[in-house]
């Protein structure tokens, strides 16, 4: 079965190199000088079966899914299907003592791997990084690599985010299989695992954990080329690192050290940008979020994360910057990114760039009851989200694989400079005990604020009253609240252009037949509602959306990103005055 979605390219999908996509390194904060990407054109087949098939159906460009137009396939992998995947690699060069580790950026949603018929692993769950030991599997020569998936997409409990099977509306083409970098590197045997960097406004502090005991790991901040301080210390202890005249990092000057750590014969470099997110209250006692101190308006835009060619997969490193850039050109400071993990450079460009981030948890559990889910975006009904059978959240072991992959995200995140704010939950997707859900992102990370469960379903946690508003006039609520107001959705305006749209159906919250009826209606949005609401206490702002996807053409820009809908100049005017009126 094909996807429901007609051809529709970005730029850069026009010119993918198919034989080298996505050639960069893949994780910014953690480098080392040995990289192999395996990206590319693998073998794949389409099977009722796990065992690897005799023969193939052609050919795939990883990492695109294979409903996506990019890999070439454009055919949507069924519950009970097996995917299979097949390439070869030359052997690395391998030293004494080293080792070959095999990387996956993200495969949707269970998958199994072998190296020269070896099981060499399995990972569950569609959007986080995973690595396999393969050194005691390899030999001389090509070596063989197979991977089978199965993705049972919105039919099974597993994380899912907008992903479904029957798409429309406001839910996506489900995708599958290998949507992320595929890699080999080297790796001394004493090597480093992972980096947990906590900047404050004049200090770093580094914690470097090693796969096998070393005596001393050393870290040096750069400013360019140039060391500017030094510090040593035990690996799993923080080592604090004090920085003379410090450049602290914001979205007007997103200034970024480099690190580099030496531990043992293991060489790795990363960076920091030093800032502090926090509340405070203003002179007339409402909590504002604050940026190094200091009040900052948090001016974002919902993004989905969504491309018509790649659907979860950019076609290329610029296709990232192209969004992140546009936005900041149009005036925002955050990015909203919605329900979904996206590649760790997307985090890099905005930390470069210098945009705030508000992250999504990805959210799963049964199917959704559409009462529980609706009916609050026009009533005020809340309903306690203990009630898991009402959320569809009654699969205990679902829950448990959901908190540990919460959990894993705030790991795989928690470097990264743009990012300022969690949110565990939307609209009451799947959603479950909130309030221990954010006590636990609290102690996990208490730098940073928690957005407990945005929109609907407040459980009165967490640091914001977090708002969607779509179907009535805005206006802050009368009743005190002390934490952060934010609105977390609003707008969603429609303009349908059909030569840049995938879907002969338009979706959005308001439709308008022109640029200059488009543009009119949200500046008048912004002049009537928004505005005043800042003045009264509104601290943060999630407009609905960077881009058209499928049936929604509420976008900013075109899903093929060669339209942006309303003149820069206009938007920016727009966002430049709600960020000048608090």
């Amino acid at each position: 079965m094909k996807p429901a979605h007609h051809r529709l390219l970005t730029p850069w999908g026009e010119s993918l190199d198919v034989e080298n996509p996505l050639p960069e390194y893949p994780r910014p904060q953690l480098r080392r000088d040995s990289y192999v990407n395996l990206n590319g054109r693998w073998d794949y087949a389409f099977r009722i079966a796990a065992t690897e098939p005799k023969d193939w159906d052609g050919r795939i460009v990883v990492p695109f899914s294979p409903e996506s137009l990019l890999s070439g396939v454009n055919r949507q992998l069924q519950p009970g299907e097996y995917l299979h995947y097949r390439r070869s690699f030359p052997r690395p060069a391998v030293g004494s003592g080293e080792r070959v580790i095999l990387h996956f950026g993200a495969v949707d949603q269970w998958c199994r791997v072998r190296v020269n018929g070896h099981v060499v692993g399995e990972n569950r769950g569609g959007y986080l990084p995973f690595f396999f030991d393969v050194t005691e599997h390899l030999r001389e020569g090509d070596n063989d690599l197979h991977v089978v998936v199965t993705d049972p997409s919105d039919t099974g409990p597993g994380s899912r985010g907008k992903q479904r099977l029957q798409p429309g509306g406001i839910w996506y083409t489900a995708q599958s299989g290998i949507w992320q970098t595929v890699w080999l590197e080297r790796v001394p045997a004493a090597h480093i695992t992972s980096l947990t960097i906590d900047p404050a406004l004049d200090q770093v502090s580094v914690t470097v954990r090693m796969s096998n005991a070393v005596a001393a790991c050393q870290v040096e901040v750069l400013a360019g080329a140039a060391v500017v301080a030094r510090g040593s210390g035990q690996p799993g202890t923080p080592i604090r690192i004090v920085v003379p005249d410090p450049r602290v990092w914001s979205p007007e000057d997103p200034f970024l050290y480099g690190l580099r750590i030496t531990a043992g014969d293991d060489v790795v470099d990363s960076y920091v940008g030093l800032r502090t997110f926090g509340v405070a209250p203003d002179a007339r006692g409402i909590p504002r979020l604050h940026l190094n101190g200091r009040p900052y308006f948090h001016a974002g835009v919902l993004d989905q994360g969504y491309w018509s060619d790649g659907l979860y997969t950019a076609a290329s490193d610029e296709a990232l910057v192209y969004d992140i850039a546009t936005m900041k050109d149009l005036g925002f400071t955050m990015l909203r990114k919605h329900i979904k993990v996206e590649p760790l450079r997307w985090y890099y460009h905005c930390d470069r760039l210098g945009m705030l981030v508000w992250q999504d948890m990805v959210n799963g559990g049964g199917t959704y009851r559409r009462r529980v889910v609706e009916v609050p975006a026009v009533t005020p009904l809340r309903l306690k989200d203990r009630r898991y059978r009402l959320f569809a959240r009654t699969d205990a072991q679902a829950r448990a694989q959901w908190v540990g992959e919460l959990r894993r995200t705030i790991d795989l995140l928690r470097n990264c400079t743009s990012i300022a704010v969690w949110v565990p939950f939307n609209e009451g997707w799947g959603q479950f005990d909130a309030n221990a859900v954010a006590r636990d992102v609290e102690r996990l990370d208490p730098s940073r604020q928690v957005d407990h469960a945005s929109g609907w379903h407040d459980q009165g946690g967490g640091d914001f009253h977090s708002l969607h508003v779509y179907f009535r006039p805005f206006r802050v609520p009368r009743r005190p609240d002390p934490r952060v107001l934010a609105l977390t959705e609003y707008g969603g305006y429609s303009l349908h252009l059909k030569d840049h749209s995938t879907s002969d159906t338009e979706f959005g919250y308001r439709r308008f037949g022109s640029v200059a009826l488009l543009a009119d209606a949200f500046r008048t949005l912004h002049t009537d509602q928004i505005l005043p609401a800042v003045r009264r206490g509104l601290s943060a702002t999630v407009y609905t959306q960077l881009s058209d996807v499928e049936d929604e053409t509420n976008g900013l820009l075109t899903y093929d990103r060669r339209v942006v809908k309303i003149p820069a100049a206009e938007v920016r005017a727009v966002i430049d005055r709600l960020r000048l009126s608090e």
